[in-house]
């Protein structure tokens, strides 16, 4: 049996997948193996019957939140859920996998710290010549003290947190020295 991925599949952190809405036949057993329990559908258009008998035949969660265009506050509901880790394993979808799928992962990665050419790096990887300046913008205003961290978020997220703050921490004390440590 062979195993085949859809259009635009990545794996974007342990229990996070992403790709684009275009599944045949041929990808359900790709999918099924990845054990998944939700799918994140970023799209305006309609689930095609696949996607749909798919979830249904696996007892997947489909969420839809579809947006034209993308917004904070749909990012942030997005977000939220994917750093909770009580829906994980789950898929991130959209129509072609490049575009609100592209812009939901570059503000992820902005919330996990990344060096923003890193960010436009991976999404210009996906989108290639397809790219669109707006959504890079998008992700660089993109406001992260908007997301409500969950309280059981995914093994990644909470030690690349920790190892922020602890960065954070050996800055301030580079940077201020003993006042910093009298004071803290």
């Amino acid at each position: 049996m062979y195993f085949v991925p859809p259009e635009a599949f990545g794996t974007v952190e342990e229990g996070i997948y992403r790709s684009s809405d275009d599944i045949t036949s041929i990808n359900c057993p790709f999918l099924k193996n990845l054990g998944l329990s939700h799918i994140l559908f970023l799209s305006n258009e309609v689930p095609s019957r696949v996607i749909t008998k798919f979830v249904e035949d696996e007892g997947i969660r489909l969420v839809l939140l579809g947006w034209k265009p993308v917004s904070e506050e749909l990012i942030k509901e997005g977000l939220e859920m994917v750093l909770d880790s009580k829906y994980h394993p789950i898929l991130v979808m959209c129509t072609t996998g490049l575009h609100e799928t592209g812009t939901f992962i570059g503000c992820l990665r902005k919330l996990q710290h990344w060096n923003f050419n890193s960010i436009v790096f991976e999404y210009r990887s996906f989108a290639g010549k397809r790219s669109r300046y707006y959504i890079e913008q998008f992700i660089e205003l993109f406001d992260t003290d908007l997301i409500n961290i969950p309280e059981n978020p995914p093994k990644f997220f909470a030690v690349q947190q920790a190892m922020w703050e602890e960065e954070e921490v050996e800055l301030l004390k580079r940077k201020w020295g003993s006042k910093f440590i009298e004071s803290s």
